[in-house]
């Protein structure tokens, strides 16, 4: 991808590094995630460099303290979406090899300074990505037995040479979050006591349990912040495909695109997850300030959220997917037809789209119920919030779209 994107032609559906960057990338993630868990993060190619370079440079710097939360990955996923637009990476082959060597050069500058991997726990906007999306994965690495960690001296999952680098102790650990899927643990483990195993995919978003490395949800504002982002930035990602954005750009009249996607993105970003939440927080009327609510309740947008990232994926993966054939046929012959048939019929995309949406909201409603059951509130003003956002996706998803990246477009 970096090869063909920096020395390859620079028009995006004729270039590996954009058409699998931003289109295959992306529907593949969504269903790995879907199946089975955090895949992309276990197969990172990133990691190849810094364990290479640290078979030459040992880190002796702890990670700052006062960075050990959520806050700097949240505003670098922000600010990863804002690129995404603002400099239309989807049609720049040579931009989108440039922001994968940056990715590299980043991981190994970081991974080389401190030790453990702080880059995949704190900085990472991709990974952050899939922490999140994760929660509602059918799988995660956990122990066979809880009794056989009791017994254990020697902490090899944490301690050992090749422990969790990231700090979560098996023994407390719960769901996926900050999971990379590395097997590492697996690897330690002298009793053979950590698998990857099924569980019931949401489960961990409405347990409020003590967790290894991350304490209680309840008490992670940062957390919040980031299924915040999580949630509107996908509505926002969406929005700014569909023909209205551009028309409401076109009505407002700024000076630059790059003002317009500011006020959009203070728009769908804060203000209105300001509102909507604290709408929420306030009918739920409990005794408690309506931050705290909101960042308890939080965790039930996550399943939703997931839907919407999945149907809007799905359907550029689907309708782009076979784009990777005359992609391949160009390195053997000239005479190439750059125009392919979808995977999917068009009218067969919107229901399947729509039954991604409804599972969404189903789970969603399913996390607010349990977390109204634990906080002893009521659950229907969060019940309300997901059906709002539920319809905002179906209206997007009902607009005409751009089908970035391919001729179909």
């Amino acid at each position: 991808m970096i090869g063909d994107g920096l020395t390859g032609p620079q028009l995006a559906p004729k270039n590996l590094a954009t058409v699998l960057g931003w289109l295959h990338y992306r529907g593949l993630l969504m269903a790995g995630l879907l199946v089975a868990g955090n895949l992309f993060c276990m197969a990172c190619p990133f990691m190849l460099t810094r364990n290479l370079a640290r078979r030459f440079v040992r880190p002796g710097r702890s990670w700052p303290r006062a960075l050990r939360n959520k806050y700097l990955a949240v505003a670098l996923l922000v600010l990863y979406l804002f690129c995404y637009e603002w400099l239309n990476l989807w049609e720049s082959p040579r931009a989108t090899a440039v922001v994968i060597l940056l990715y590299f050069g980043l991981a190994l500058l970081l991974d080389s300074l401190f030790q453990g991997a702080p880059f995949c726990k704190y900085v990472c906007p991709l990974g952050q990505f899939n922490f999140v999306a994760s929660t509602v994965s059918p799988l995660e690495v956990g122990v066979k037995a809880l009794d056989q960690c009791h017994q254990c001296q020697t902490k090899d999952c944490i301690k050992g040479a090749r422990g969790c680098e990231l700090g979560l102790f098996q023994e407390k650990k719960i769901g996926n979050l900050d999971c990379t899927f590395c097997l590492d643990c697996v690897q330690a483990c002298p009793y053979d006591n950590v698998t990857l195993r099924p569980r019931l995919p949401a489960q961990e978003l409405w347990n409020d349990a003590y967790r290894s490395s991350l304490g209680h949800l309840s008490q992670r504002p940062d957390l919040s912040l980031l299924m915040l982002a999580f949630t509107f930035g996908a509505l926002l990602n969406m929005f700014g495909m569909i023909s209205p954005a551009y028309a409401l750009a076109n009505w407002l009249q700024f000076k630059s695109d790059g003002a317009f996607l500011a006020a959009l993105f203070a728009v769908m970003l804060v203000l209105e997850p300001l509102l909507l939440l604290g709408t929420a927080a306030f009918l739920s009327k409990q005794k408690q300030p309506l931050a705290l609510t909101a960042v308890r309740f939080t965790p039930c947008l996550v399943p939703l959220a997931f839907a919407i990232w999945l149907a809007h994926y799905f359907f550029h993966f689907l309708t782009g997917f076979l784009t990777l054939i005359p992609l391949v046929q160009q390195f053997f012959t000239p005479d190439v037809n750059w125009v392919v048939p979808p995977l999917l019929p068009g009218d067969q995309l919107m229901p399947l789209e729509l039954g991604i949406l409804a599972l969404g909201l189903a789970g969603s409603c399913l996390v607010a119920h349990h977390i109204a059951l634990r906080e002893r509130t009521v659950a229907w003003p969060w019940y309300a919030l997901c059906a709002i956002l539920s319809a905002a996706a179906i209206w997007m998803l009902s607009q005409p779209m751009e089908m970035r990246g391919t001729f179909l477009s």
